[in-house]
């Protein structure tokens, strides 16, 4: 495949994802032509002149292709479809939406007998409930023929929005009330209703993912809907629950998906990237500089998304802590090979734009392989990993003074980020919470005499990550 070639593929699937989302795309790159839907001028870029070694190029082509048709249902972020369901799979939001107003209590009690009770009685519904619209065969056979490559039984986009709706449904049985209480987290293993369980391993195949908790994907970027304005699956939705609570909630998980639905933002990013490469391997260092400031631009608007959302105006420390992270946390597990093993729930280094411009500038993954497999979508791993290995950052030469900069920028822009995410994070984690025992999402419950103790190893990651962050 030529660069033009790859150009014109790269534009040609743009166009698609227009007219399939009627969402604008805000830069479209057409057989060489720049266009801004941001008034910036029209430049005609020229052709390269020598034709490029497209091995790396094409590989990191076809991932960030096969993420959005497979994974997105044709599109970025992933449209997830909530309603369009077969008849047997329908019950299964009915259910969650009927049994989230018991979730959270507006009271928070330290009292352990009075919290499991209110564990109990809330796993005791939905058990019933569950067994009495489930039937468990008609939703094996559906996943059973989508496994096979039989979409004509369920659309991708459905597929999505149900995955969402499983895992919630997992997440709300698992803790059972909100705020997470001691006795929840002192649980090690958890016996899952038969029509939670018998899903999620298709689900989780299907993906590419090995853990029993959801992940950033499944529980947060799924959980919106079709037009990307609502979530459908919220926690917090009691009618004795203040507005507070409610409002921090959907800022907080709209910051994630946000950061992958600004067509300003996160798309053109990914295509800057594959051009970016294809321009380099063509040795045009004039088009792969445009690229990596085109980047840099587009990077600075999505990091807009998180320092203008995560502060107390939009997010209360007050209630973010007890009403709004623990839902996404997990910490059971379970005898694998004769082992156990825990699981944990959603962190914010799952996040795939992350993942991917660190791959680009060849920084180091944040997560082991285990982890890896665990919480991050097999095409989503495919993408960096592709990225990562056409990274050409250390075969910039001395000559190309430039580029080096603004790659440069872009990890400056990085590692100012997650300074920032470490300070506001750690003032949100250190709210007190004494109905539970210091915990992350991402981490489970964390060991300390000390809150400041418990947090400690975790603020030594986010140093960690700052410092390799060059």
């Amino acid at each position: 495949m030529s660069y033009p070639s790859l150009i014109f593929a790269i534009a040609a699937l743009a166009a698609a994802f227009v007219l399939a989302t009627r969402r604008p795309i805000v830069q479209q790159l057409r057989f060489g032509i720049y266009t801004s839907l941001q008034r910036r001028p029209v430049i005609k870029r020229p052709a390269p002149e020598r034709k490029p070694n497209l091995n790396g190029c094409h590989e990191v082509a076809v991932a960030l292709s096969q993420l959005i048709n497979e994974d997105g249902a044709g599109c970025w972020p992933p449209r997830a479809d909530h309603d369009s369901w077969p008849l047997a799979l329908r019950p299964y939001k009915d259910i969650y939406l009927e049994v989230v107003p018991c979730l959270s209590e507006p009271t928070v009690s330290l009292d352990d007998s009075v919290n499991a009770e209110r564990q109990s009685k809330f796993r005791d519904s939905m058990r019933k409930l569950l067994a009495e619209r489930i039937n468990i065969p008609d939703v094996v056979a559906i996943l059973g023929a989508v496994e096979k490559g039989d979409w004509s039984v369920l659309s991708r986009d459905s597929y999505n929005g149900f995955y969402s709706c499983i895992a919630v449904c997992r997440h709300a049985f698992r803790w059972a009330t909100i705020p997470v209480v001691k006795v929840a987290q002192l649980e090690t293993t958890l016996v899952f209703p038969p029509e939670l369980d018998a899903p999620w391993p298709y689900l989780q195949n299907h993906f590419g993912l090995t853990a029993d908790s959801g992940n950033i994907m499944s529980n947060v970027i799924l959980g919106f809907d079709p037009s990307g304005t609502e979530r459908v699956y919220k926690i917090n939705v009691g009618a004795a629950i203040p507005g507070l609570v409610k409002s921090s909630e959907d800022a907080f998980y709209r910051i994630f998906y946000d950061m992958e639905k600004q067509a300003s933002h996160a798309l053109p990013l990914y295509y800057s990237m594959v051009h970016a490469i294809a321009a380099f391997e063509a040795d045009d260092k004039p088009s792969c500089l445009r690229h990596i400031d085109d980047l840099a631009t587009g990077l600075r608007g999505l990091l807009r998304v998180f320092y203008s959302s995560l502060h107390e105006r939009r997010i209360a420390h007050s209630v973010w802590l007890s009403y709004v992270q623990g839902f996404q946390a997990w910490g059971v597990g379970r005898v694998v090979g004769g082992e156990f093993v825990k699981f944990d729930g959603l962190s914010g280094n799952h996040v795939l734009i992350f993942h991917a411009v660190d791959a680009f500038l060849g920084i180091g993954r944040y997560l082991g392989d285990r982890d890896t497999q665990r919480y991050i979508p097999r095409n989503q791993r495919a993408l960096a990993d592709a990225l990562r290995k056409s990274s050409f950052r250390d075969r910039v030469g001395e000559g190309d003074g430039r580029i080096e900069m603004e790659l440069s920028e872009i990890a400056k822009q990085l590692r100012t980020f997650r300074a920032a995410h470490r300070s506001r994070g750690l003032t949100y984690l250190e709210e007190p919470a004494p109905e539970r025992r210091p915990m992350t999402a991402g981490k489970s419950v964390l060991k300390g005499e000390t809150l400041r103790e418990a947090l400690q190893p975790l603020d030594d990651l986010m140093i960690g990550r700052i410092k390799q962050t060059v």
